[in-house]
C-alpha cells in the first residue's frame, strides 16, 4: 500500500543526511523537488566478489528473501487489479509470476551460489543472460519477445536483494517522484508520457540524444551525463533537479529547498506569462512574419501544439507509433493516427516524417544494428530496405491526406537515387490506392530533410524533386562534426554555431531560397532561445520545435529586429575564431 503523500516538512527532515551535489547537462529547463524512484535494468553489470563458506547461507537465504519479496508483490499487484482493467494486465502478471517460479530462475542461481561460492546477484544475472541466449534461437517472434519478461523479473528480484528491509514506504504521487537511470532508451522515455512524473536524471546520454528530446516533448525537467547518480543515490532519498543548470542536489536542506521551491514558483510564473502570447501573431519588430510549427512523437500531443498556439505541426516523427510493442502497427492503425492529427488541426499544415528507425530507435523483427548504427542502415535507407514496411506507411499517409494538409517529409537523403526511389515507391502507393477506390491528395507536398553534409552540399541537385526542405539540425551538427549526439564523452564538442555548421545551415536556407522552395529548421536549434535571433538573421522564416518551447521562441520574436540581426549574422559567419563568434551571439542576444 502506498504511504500518504509527503509534505514540504516530511522532505526537509528527509533530508538530514550528508548533502551533495551532482553536475551533468540540463536537457530540459526548469526546478523539479521529489523523491529518487531508482530504475534498474539487469543488462546491466552486477557486482561479483566471493562468498566465504561460512557464508553461503546467508546468501541463499537472501535470495530466498528476494524470491519471496517478489512473489509477494506480483500477488499484491494481481489482487489489486480494478474490474474494468484489460485482461492483458493479469496475464502479464501470471506471466511474470510463473517466470519467477520457474527452477530456471529460482533455483539454478541458488545451484551456482554454493558451486562457485558467489553473490546472488551474479549468479541471478548469469542464469538470466543463458536464458535470454536461449530465446534468441527460438524462431517464433511472440516467444522470442519473452525475454524481456525474463529480465523484468530478474530486474524486480535484483531490486529487492538491492533495497534491504529499511527502504521508506515511495510518495503516493508521481508527480513527487524523479526518476533515475542509468540509461533510458527512446522506448523508455515514451512510456513516461502515461505518467507525470516531476523529472528525470541519468548517468548517460548527450543534449541532442533522443531520450533528451522526448524529455523536452514532456516539458519536465531533466539532467543527462551525470555518470554516477544511478549508484549513488538512494531509493526515495530528497532531490532536487535544476534543468535549467544541469545540477542535481542531493539531501537538500531547508534553506536550500527554500531557494528552489521560490525559484520553481518564478518558472511557473513566467510560463503563466507567456500563455497570454498564444494568439499573438509571431512577427518581428519590423513587421516580418515568421513561423513556428510543433514537433510531436504521438498523436495525444498534438493537443500541446494546440494550446501551444502553433501554426501546424512541423515533424510529426512516426517511428514512436512503432515504439514499445511485440508487432508493427498495420495500414489503419497508422492512417487512424495521422488523420486523427490532421483533423484535430483543422487545415493547418501537418508534416509526417516516414520513419525514422535504426542508431538509437529499434523495433521487434529489425534488422541487427551495424557497428556505427547512426551510419548504417537508418531512416530512408532502412525505409527502401523495407519495401512493403514503407509502402503500408506510405498508403497511410496518403489516405490520411484527404482529410487535411498533409506534407509528407522523407528524412536523412543524400543521394538523388534515395529521392527518386522513394518517390517510385509514393507512385505505387498512389496507384495502389486508385485501384482501390481510396481518396487521397493528389497534391501532397514531399520534401526532404538536411541532415547530412552531403545533402546540404548538393541540395541544389536534390531540391529538384522536392516541394519543400527541412533541415534536421540535431543529425547535421553530429555528422558535421563527427560526434555521437548521445555520448556524453564529447559533450562539450557539440556546438551548434561550428563556422562548419553555420555555413552548412546558411548553405541551405540560400539554396531553398532561390529554388523558391520553403524552408524550415527542425532541429533542437529551433527551440534554443540562444539562436532564435542567430536563424532569423541567416534568412530562416520557419521554425518547427517541441511545444513547450514555442512560446518562449515566439517572445523572442517578437523582441527582434530584422536589420540589426542580417548585419551580426554576417559578422558571426566571417568571425575569424569561435570565441569571436560567441562574443557576437551574445551581443546578439543582450
Amino acid at each position: 500500500m502506498n504511504a500518504p503523500s509527503k509534505s514540504r516538512a516530511d522532505l526537509a527532515a528527509g533530508s538530514a543526511s550528508a548533502s551533495f551535489t551532482l553536475h551533468g547537462a540540463g536537457v530540459s529547463g526548469g526546478i523539479a523537488i521529489g523523491y529518487a524512484r531508482l530504475v534498474s535494468t539487469a543488462r546491466l553489470e552486477v557486482a561479483h566478489y566471493d562468498i566465504g563458506s561460512e557464508g553461503i547461507e546467508l546468501e541463499l537465504e537472501r535470495f530466498d528473501d528476494a524470491i519471496n519479496q517478489v512473489r509477494g508483490e506480483l500477488d499484491s499487484l494481481q489482487a489489486g487489479i480494478a474490474a474494468g482493467a484489460p485482461a492483458e494486465l493479469g496475464a502479464f502478471l501470471s506471466v511474470h509470476r510463473m517466470i519467477l517460479d520457474d527452477p530456471a530462475l529460482s533455483e539454478v542461481p541458488r545451484e551456482l551460489v554454493r558451486a562457485r561460492r558467489c553473490n546472488a546477484e551474479w549468479a541471478l544475472v548469469q542464469q538470466m543472460d543463458l536464458l535470454v541466449a536461449q530465446f534468441d534461437e527460438i524462431e517464433d517472434a511472440y516467444l522470442r519477445e519473452r525475454q524481456n519478461d525474463v529480465m523484468q523479473v530478474v530486474e524486480r528480484v535484483l531490486k529487492a536483494m538491492a533495497g534491504g528491509a529499511n527502504v521508506p514506504a515511495p510518495p503516493s504521487r508521481e508527480e513527487n517522484i524523479i526518476v533515475v537511470a542509468h540509461d533510458l532508451s527512446p522506448a523508455d522515455m515514451m512510456m513516461f508520457k502515461q505518467h507525470r512524473f516531476a523529472g528525470f536524471v541519468t548517468d548517460l546520454g548527450g543534449v541532442t540524444s533522443h531520450t533528451a528530446i522526448v524529455a523536452r516533448s514532456l516539458a519536465i525537467p531533466a539532467i543527462v551525463g551525470l555518470h554516477h547518480a544511478r549508484s549513488l543515490l538512494r531509493e526515495n532519498e530528497p532531490i532536487i533537479v535544476d534543468g535549467v543548470n544541469g545540477v542535481l542536489i542531493v539531501n537538500p536542506d531547508e534553506r536550500v529547498l527554500s531557494e528552489y521551491r521560490l525559484r520553481q514558483d518564478e518558472i511557473e510564473l513566467a510560463r503563466e506569462k507567456l500563455k497570454r502570447l498564444r494568439r499573438t501573431p509571431s512577427r518581428t519588430l519590423d513587421g516580418l512574419s515568421v513561423e513556428l510549427f510543433a514537433n510531436i512523437e504521438l498523436p495525444q500531443d498534438v493537443g500541446e501544439a494546440l494550446a501551444s498556439g502553433a501554426d501546424g505541426i512541423g515533424l510529426f516523427r512516426s517511428e514512436f507509433l512503432f515504439l514499445n510493442r511485440r508487432d508493427r502497427p498495420g495500414e489503419d492503425e497508422q492512417f487512424e493516427a495521422y488523420r486523427d492529427v490532421a483533423r484535430t488541426m483543422d487545415g493547418k499544415p501537418v508534416t509526417i516524417r516516414t520513419l525514422d528507425l535504426g542508431a538509437d530507435k529499434s523495433i521487434t523483427g529489425a534488422h541487427e544494428p551495424g557497428p556505427n548504427p547512426a551510419l548504417g542502415l537508418r531512416a530512408i535507407r532502412y525505409c527502401l530496405a523495407e519495401p512493403q514496411m514503407f509502402l503500408t506507411q506510405l498508403r497511410a499517409i496518403l489516405r490520411a491526406s484527404h482529410f487535411g494538409k498533409v506534407h509528407l517529409l522523407i528524412p536523412m537523403i543524400a543521394h538523388a537515387h534515395e529521392i527518386e526511389q522513394a518517390l517510385k515507391a509514393l507512385a505505387h502507393a498512389r496507384a495502389s490506392l486508385n485501384a482501390d477506390g481510396i481518396p487521397y491528395d493528389k497534391a501532397m507536398p514531399v520534401g526532404g530533410m538536411v541532415e547530412v553534409p552531403a545533402a546540404a552540399l548538393s541540395l541544389g541537385t536534390l531540391i529538384r524533386n522536392l516541394d519543400f526542405v527541412s533541415i534536421g539540425t540535431n543529425d547535421l551538427i553530429q555528422y558535421t562534426l563527427a560526434i555521437d549526439r548521445t555520448d556524453d564523452s564529447v559533450a562539450h564538442l557539440y556546438d551548434p554555431t561550428h563556422p562548419a555548421v553555420l555555413q552548412l545551415i546558411t548553405s541551405t536556407i540560400r539554396t531553398a531560397n532561390r529554388a523558391g522552395k520553403p524552408v524550415a529548421v527542425c532541429g533542437e536549434m529551433a527551440g534554443d532561445l540562444s539562436l532564435t535571433r542567430l536563424l532569423l538573421g541567416l534568412g530562416l522564416r520557419k521554425f518547427s520545435m517541441h511545444p513547450a518551447q514555442l512560446l518562449a521562441i515566439k517572445q523572442q520574436v517578437l523582441r527582434s529586429a530584422l536589420p540589426e540581426l542580417e548585419a551580426t549574422a554576417r559578422r558571426i559567419l566571417r568571425a575569424p575564431h569561435p570565441d569571436r563568434a560567441r562574443a557576437l551571439l551574445e551581443k546578439l542576444n543582450a
